[in-house]
């Protein structure tokens, strides 16, 4: 048990790192990635009540030797990842302006070259390995979706779910290219857009739908919207040109390119889901893991097992032949799925 929360888990050298709270308190876990001991934690008071669904909603991001998280209420620390020791804090409310959305703060923070990114209520760029400021924009609202860093004509840009909508930045200073509003009831716009080329995918609940838009470096132009993929607060894959996600309560399979139904299949309720070597990992909101075939012509499900109980809103991480879960309660479990 790690505490309560959404945080998901990442995987470096044969080490586990995730958060939860208990007490009022987040913790910062470094498990071993094969039996789940405890290396190393590290805590902070922080009340994470996230307006009734509480504990910590960013998950780690390892890079190099230092691990990053964000806290529900704005905490962003970097720690060593081998001792754990704080290597810089900062708050980015009380050092960025930030402003605190209604249900906190949730977004993973980022690292491309010596930028660290975030996405809150206004996008930050710090350095990495000291936490001071780069550039900041201005103040968009609250926002729960994580930043996407590609590539334009040789140009860094940032991909930006916020309150606005879909925005593109420049890496390089923040500055604001182009814009394309969507409006979703609660300012939930909450998953990280999927860039393909010069396409990008948006999404979010609350009956909206979906929608590709063209980026031709100066202007986004929407290609399809519609209401077959209304993703909630996880993400879909793109696979061979076909997404993958959960349409509210049920799993889902479009063409990224119109928008169209290819199949859906019920059972595993608001749940989460990633990609690897072809196959989905799904876990659903019940606690039931899923693989199947990423593939457009029905649903192929190839093993399922009930691996957890509580409310899994997570998604799922396969590494090095392990696959781990956790729920909001706390629970953490990992699965050896590796070929026998």
């Amino acid at each position: 048990s790690v505490g309560t929360g959404y945080s998901s888990v990442s995987v470096s050298k044969n080490r586990v790192y995730t958060v939860g709270n208990i007490d009022k308190t987040d913790t910062v876990y470094c498990l071993d990635a094969n039996n789940g001991s405890v290396i190393w934690k590290y805590s902070y008071p922080c009340v994470a009540d996230g307006a009734g669904y509480p504990g910590p909603a960013s998950t780690p991001i390892i890079d190099g030797n230092s691990v990053y998280i964000l806290s529900r209420e704005g905490h962003l620390f970097c720690l060593d990842a081998d001792k754990g020791k704080v290597i810089w804090s900062k708050h980015i409310v009380d050092d960025f302006g930030a402003q605190y959305p209604d249900w906190g703060f949730a977004c993973s923070p980022q690292v491309f070259g010596d930028k660290l990114i975030l996405t809150v209520s206004l996008n930050l760029a710090l350095n990495k390995k000291t936490g001071d400021l780069i550039w900041k924009t201005q103040n968009y609202h609250g926002g729960y979706s994580s930043p996407f860093v590609f590539q334009y004509n040789n140009k860094s840009l940032i991909a930006v779910f916020n309150t606005v909508g879909l925005m593109i930045f420049n890496l390089d200073d923040g500055k604001e290219i182009a814009r394309a509003e969507w409006k979703t009831d609660y300012n939930v716009n909450a998953v990280t857009p999927i860039v393909s080329d010069s396409n990008i995918f948006i999404s979010s609940n609350y009956n909206v739908g979906g929608a590709v838009y063209k980026f031709d470096g100066k202007s986004l132009t929407q290609i399809w919207k519609n209401k077959n993929m209304r993703n909630h607060f996880n993400s879909c894959v793109l696979w061979q040109g076909y997404l993958y996600g959960f349409d509210m309560e049920q799993l889902r399979c479009i063409d990224f390119k119109t928008g169209a139904v290819k199949w859906t299949q019920k059972g595993l309720g608001m749940g989460s889901v990633m990609i690897a070597n072809g196959k989905l990992i799904a876990l659903g909101d019940n606690g039931i893991l899923a693989i199947a075939e990423a593939v457009p012509d029905g649903y192929k499900e190839l093993a399922r097992a009930k691996v957890l109980g509580g409310l899994c809103w997570t998604v799922p991480v396969l590494s090095n032949g392990k696959i781990y879960c956790r729920n909001h309660e706390g629970d953490l479990v990992c699965l050896d799925v590796k070929a026998k």
